[in-house]
């Protein structure tokens, strides 16, 4: 058994479209975004994570960088093993005489098909995982926000990531009721580069409205301490000759306005599939917001206005999914209903 444990790692993934984040003996240990760089020519893997992304929309011909997942699941499974196997060798496990075999839990949406699963599993397995185990990310994200999910009380989570919006209500390990919607950040991003385009006339790239959409990022026109306008540079569509504007968080709510109301839209539909009793218990305890989205200004308000419910943003709502995947990995036997194989 020690021999076991010597050679044996367990692992907690948040394999997210954005960003991903490893979890490993109880601590972060990678946090990089979900993006892999790669030569053209030869096929050599050039940069992962951060550096892959600040050659983003960057390269030459010779270059090209690869986001492997989209809406929440692997689009490019080559690129996605890759980047899982990369990621891995960032830990601190090497051992001179021993390859470290893995046990893994990922964190996927709760609205994966069964062969988006087998393209999970397949991806882990052959970046050096012994044994793959999944758990749907709204119930990781609960266990991670601290959420006994084991007794028959009703909590209910709006996780709005990179890919995919999980809102789902959670009672005895399990989920009652949810939806999966791939409006979330990614859809917030492109929206800003349209506006930025068609009423500024002024192109952007997926970078620029990221740093947009996490420092002006808003889901309300109006907003008690709103934040300073914010410089944008990006290329005239008139002229051709680089320019910089200033945005305000206003119009950044107004660009995001259809995206948001969709998320709002979906909350509300599992709020109605909701059993009466599951309905008391969310009256009381609230909406809990988790994920990169759960930082947009204002968010909290629109919806605890629009459910007239308490809504609470998770202390650290970016790492809840991987904090509570690593909580499920610690604890295997405590959440074996949860977990899917």
């Amino acid at each position: 058994m020690n021999l076991f444990n010597f050679l044996t790692s367990d692992i907690a993934i948040d394999l997210g479209t954005a960003n991903t984040l490893i979890m490993y003996k109880d601590r972060i240990v990678v946090d990089e975004p979900s993006i892999i760089a790669i030569d053209k020519v030869s096929g050599k893997v050039l940069a992962i994570g951060h550096k892959a992304s600040l050659m983003h929309e960057k390269t030459n011909e010779n270059i090209k960088t690869i986001r492997p997942l989209r809406d929440g699941v692997i689009a490019d499974f080559t690129a996605a093993e890759l980047l899982i196997r990369g990621l891995i060798k960032m830990l601190e496990t090497s051992r001179p005489l021993f390859a470290a075999s893995h046990r893994m839990v990922v964190s996927i949406p709760s609205g994966i098909t069964e062969v988006e699963k087998r393209a999970v599993r397949d991806s882990c397995e052959h970046a050096g995982a012994k044994e793959v185990n999944m758990v749907y990310e709204p119930i990781a994200a609960a266990i991670g926000i601290g959420i006994d999910i084991t007794q028959p009380n009703g909590t209910m989570i709006v996780d709005i990531g990179g890919g995919t919006t999980e809102i789902a209500i959670i009672a005895l390990s399990g989920i009652v009721c949810e939806q999966s919607i791939r409006t979330a950040g990614d859809v917030f991003t492109r929206d800003i580069v349209d506006y930025i385009r068609r009423e500024h006339n002024l192109f952007i790239g997926e970078r620029s409205a990221e740093q947009i959409k996490m420092m002006v990022g808003s889901a309300l026109i109006e907003l008690a301490n709103p934040p300073s306008d914010y410089e944008v540079r990006g290329r005239d569509l008139m002229t051709g000759i680089p320019k910089e504007i200033r945005v305000t968080y206003s119009e950044i709510a107004y660009a995001l306005e259809k995206s948001v109301s969709k998320i709002e839209e979906a909350t509300m539909k599992v709020l109605e599939m909701a059993p009466p009793e599951l309905s008391a218990d969310i009256y009381t305890n609230g909406i809990h917001l988790t994920g990169g989205g759960a930082l947009l200004h204002g968010l909290d308000k629109r919806l605890a206005l629009r459910t007239k419910l308490p809504v609470h943003v998770a202390e650290d709502p970016l790492k809840a999914v991987v904090k509570g995947t690593g909580e499920v990995i610690r604890h295997m036997d405590l959440y074996r209903a949860v977990l899917i194989r």
